[in-house]
């Protein structure tokens, strides 16, 4: 092939020269086996059932399915976002790649993808009325049933945590919160046990961590209710609330919420409070009680659970309270709370891989919607690593996904009947990304 003349060149090799050619290469690749799960689940097809497509006239240039997939695919808000792309600014950029052309369905391989205005269009005006914020949450909700119905599981752990998401501009409902220390939303955040982000709600800064939970919260107990499955639910002190054991108990969920300390329990643990005797070993003594407790806005009295912890090179010892309606033994009850960690490291992949506390609309609304379409994003990407991921790289992060998965290499290649993309094998070579197509192929409802 002859040498381009807009080709650039280096100094440390003269050999050496860079040519650009967005059209056929793109750094996406990855994509499609994302998309590929889209197809075999039927994620995105799911949106015409749950949002309504109010444009209208003969100027409508680009269909709602495509829409949502680039938004999604491309920008962190399914596709877009999944591929680390956080704003409608990089669709212009996009609207060339190959990839994503490809994966967002639009007619033709020639016909590029939305521009940036289309994107900005659809996120703040078409997706911001209340039916499709409505809808969005019930599109979410219908993904993870979707991934649930291909995992094998008899019950359901539910953790429930808030998050900040810090702004810097003077969006709608952004306030100070003394314990971030900084001007935020304050998202409330359901994970089940798998990494799925059941539910999601945007709040203004300055509410508190529980605020709202019974909106969140009751979508997600009606389904499994339907499912049949047995349920719990794990939350921090910041959920320590009578009205939240009360609604729990009523619809037969067991749980294991942190509760804050004060005077009465402190008496109950009195005899555990004394330091033990002898040089301290090097893993921490460790000792367990339970009680029954009643606190003066309790309707009823309720089981806790005490851990003391005496940690060698500490003076005072750890002490925490769980209140709980679990019957196994106090070491049980502990271990099985001691699990709500795993919900703070899914709220961190959301923010590391996704940046989905990107919310830098203006308008309330619209950030509400951009929150929406980050968490399709990451259950799509979280449903990939944990039903596409082959043994080898089960362990994998949403951005050891994104990262080197995602962020494969390829160039388009046309023939008149195919389009073949040359990918690059890395991180990832042949046999492992057919691994993964094969088990997204399992996946597929048999035919008839």
């Amino acid at each position: 092939m002859g040498e381009s003349n807009n080709s650039l060149k280096v100094q440390f090799d003269r050999r050496v020269r860079l040519e650009f050619h967005g059209a056929t290469i793109t750094s996406d690749a990855g994509l499609l086996a994302a998309r590929e799960l889209d197809e075999a689940l039927g994620l995105t097809k799911l949106s015409s059932a749950h949002l309504k497509d109010g444009r209208t006239g003969r100027n409508v240039q680009h269909q709602f399915v495509p829409l949502l997939r680039q938004s999604v695919y491309s920008r962190q808000s399914v596709y877009s976002r999944l591929a680390g792309y956080e704003d409608t600014n990089d669709a212009e950029r996009l609207a060339q790649d190959p990839a994503m052309r490809v994966i967002a369905g639009w007619r033709g391989p020639d016909k590029p993808a939305a521009s940036t205005n289309s994107m900005s269009r659809f996120e703040t005006e078409v997706l911001t009325c209340p039916e499709n914020l409505e809808g969005l949450e019930r599109l979410n909700a219908a993904w993870v049933d979707k991934g649930m119905a291909r995992t094998k599981h008899r019950r359901v752990i539910l953790d429930m945590d808030s998050s900040e998401s810090p702004v810097y501009g003077e969006q709608e409902g952004s306030a100070y919160n003394g314990h971030f220390g900084g001007v935020c939303y304050h998202p409330l955040f359901v994970f089940n046990q798998f990494g799925d982000c059941e539910g999601a709600k945007l709040r203004p800064g300055n509410v508190h961590s529980a605020q709202d939970w019974r909106e969140v919260l009751e979508p997600i107990v009606a389904g499994y209710e339907r499912a049949g499955v047995r349920r719990y639910f794990r939350g921090d002190a910041a959920f320590a609330r009578p009205e939240l054991y009360e609604y729990l108990e009523e619809h037969g969920i067991l749980y294991a919420i942190r509760l804050p300390s004060n005077d009465v329990l402190a008496r109950e643990i009195e005899h555990l409070m004394k330091r033990p005797v002898g040089r301290p070993p090097r893993k921490p003594v460790v000792r367990f009680h339970d009680f029954w407790y009643q606190a003066g806005s309790w309707d009823r009295p309720r089981r806790v659970v005490a851990k003391v912890g005496w940690h060698r090179g500490e003076l005072f010892p750890r002490v925490g309270f769980i209140v709980t309606t679990m019957s196994v033994r106090p070491e049980g009850v502990v271990h099985f709370y001691n699990g709500r960690g795993t919900a703070e490291q899914w709220i961190k992949e959301g923010k590391y891989a996704l940046n989905w506390t990107r919310l830098s609309c203006h308008r309330f609304v619209a950030n509400q919607v951009r929150l929406a379409l980050f968490i399709l994003a990451y259950n799509l990407g979280n449903l990939l690593r944990r039903l596409a991921l082959p043994r080898a790289i089960k362990d994998w992060s949403l951005r050891s996904v994104q990262v080197k998965l995602i962020k494969i290499g390829g160039r388009l290649v046309r023939h008149a009947r195919r389009l073949v993309f040359q990918l690059a094998e890395v991180a990832v070579p042949r046999a492992l990304f057919q691994g993964v197509l094969d088990r997204i192929g399992r996946l597929c409802p048999a035919p008839g």
